[in-house]
């Protein structure tokens, strides 16, 4: 079965660092589309960043451009997410996603959530104080 597991958030003060992790089992990454999306209380799910299977397209949300990362390792079977400079508008509960693309593209002109099929448990980033 695919299962997402992913860690790395904590809490952070601003201008700070994070680096999240996803490990893809029962699939092999390289060959889905990958996303990043992030959540917080009462409002929608942002696509953050997403990159196209094999390494393809990235794209990122105007908020995090020259701040944050998305890159994977295929051979470990991970990505991540490298976030930098943090501010505390970034605060949320951030999820991976992946998408074989037997569909619709999902990492097109902004990563959509309805069209990526597995998601990770979610880690929390705190950005304070």
């Amino acid at each position: 079965q695919v299962r997402l597991v992913e860690s790395g958030g904590g809490e952070v003060q601003p201008g700070g660092s994070l680096r999240l992790s996803c490990v893809g089992s029962g699939f092999f990454l390289n060959y889905y589309s990958i996303a990043w999306f992030r959540q917080v209380p009462g409002k929608e799910r942002e696509g953050v960043s997403c990159m196209r299977r094999g390494g393809g397209s990235t794209l990122y949300a105007d908020s995090v451009k020259g701040r944050f990362t998305i890159s994977r390792d295929k051979d470990r079977n991970t990505f991540f997410l490298q976030m930098n400079d943090l501010k505390p508008e970034d605060t949320a509960v951030y999820y991976c996603a992946v998408d074989p693309v037997k569909g619709p593209e999902p990492c097109y002109i902004r990563p959509t959530a309805e069209d990526f099929s597995y998601w990770g448990q979610g880690t929390q980033v705190t950005v304070s104080s």
